[in-house]
């Protein structure tokens, strides 16, 4: 089979929202490739489940809404925002930022270097373009219960200012995480307390993060998250949210749930342009990189002047 027969186009579509990404850290790890594509005014992405399903998505400031980039080190793509502002680009950043100890995230900048970089990115395109991820509330013995809240207190004070909204989710323990917490506690002995947490200990560190939101100025929302939280004054959040893009943008995005997200995902529809198992921040919690070494190998096969993120192993990479 061609890729001709099996490529699916974007072009001629309504206009839509890119999610750079949920499966990746583009502007840490991708950022000149984005910008190539950019350049070019087009990508091409895999179906995750289906790699011999490619779309091409066009990338015309006419048809792209608003850019949602994800990241942890949003430092390699500071220097693109001016390019990007020029060609008429609108976007926002969701950016991670948890200040967990080495073996659980272990490629991670260091925390001075990210407080840094999170106020400059403020200064840059305003404080309500930049949303802070405190983002999985993880419980262990190196993150116990007070650590968590003392953590996001210290976070907050140095954030006021530079964010007004802050979004949480404990962490969701799917099978490959699973494995990657079994094999830490394996090598390291930490132990791991998510699967025996209690509603009254979510409620309650809900309800202290929720007061030091408050005090410092940041809203605070979940994410995906089934629980009401509303009395520790958490809402239901969208991280691809059409209420925060029109309100910033003065658009009318519609408010049409994605359908190939969770359940209890609240995000409008999307495209993602990433690609899983790409990260290699090695956080041992994230379901979208859960085998570390196939991301960097998948590195290895990266393309910066390539339609896709990473070269094909299955044949021609011609778009």
């Amino acid at each position: 089979m061609q890729l001709e027969e099996r490529l699916i186009s974007d072009e001629g579509c309504a206009s839509m929202i890119i999610s750079a990404s949920r499966r990746t850290d583009i502007p840490a790890f991708y950022s000149e490739w984005f910008m190539n594509r950019v350049r070019e005014g087009f990508l091409l992405v895999r179906n995750p489940f289906n790699a011999h399903q490619v779309r091409r998505v066009e990338l015309s400031p006419d048809l792209v809404d608003v850019i949602v980039f994800w990241t942890r080190d949003p430092r390699p793509m500071l220097g693109c925002l001016d390019e990007l502002d020029a060609l008429g680009y609108r976007y926002y950043f969701q950016f991670t930022l948890t200040g967990y100890p080495k073996p659980l995230e272990p490629c991670v900048p260091p925390m001075a270097d990210l407080l840094s970089a999170f106020k400059r990115l403020s200064r840059t395109i305003g404080a309500e373009k930049v949303v802070w991820r405190f983002d999985p509330i993880i419980l262990s013995d190196l993150t116990p219960e007070h650590a968590v809240i003392e953590g996001f207190g210290r976070l907050a004070r140095e954030l006021c200012g530079s964010t007004l909204r802050v979004v949480i989710s404990f962490v969701h323990l799917y099978q490959s995480v699973k494995r990657n917490l079994a094999g830490l506690r394996h090598t390291q002995g930490i132990t791991f307390y998510d699967e025996s947490r209690s509603e009254e200990q979510v409620r309650r560190i809900a309800s202290a993060l929720g007061d030091i939101a408050a005090a410092n100025s940041i809203g605070i929302v979940s994410c995906a998250e089934k629980r009401d939280l509303s009395a520790a004054g958490i809402g239901h959040g969208k991280c691809i949210d059409d209420r925060l893009i029109n309100k910033l943008f003065a658009l009318s995005v519609p408010d049409r749930k994605d359908r190939y997200q969770r359940e209890n995902c609240l995000c409008v529809e999307s495209q993602d342009v990433g690609q899983y198992n790409t990260c290699t921040h090695g956080c041992v919690y994230c379901y979208a990189n859960p085998n570390k070494g196939q991301a960097h190998n998948s590195r290895a096969l990266h393309d910066p002047g390539g339609p896709f993120l990473i070269r094909s192993t299955l044949g021609s990479d011609a778009p």
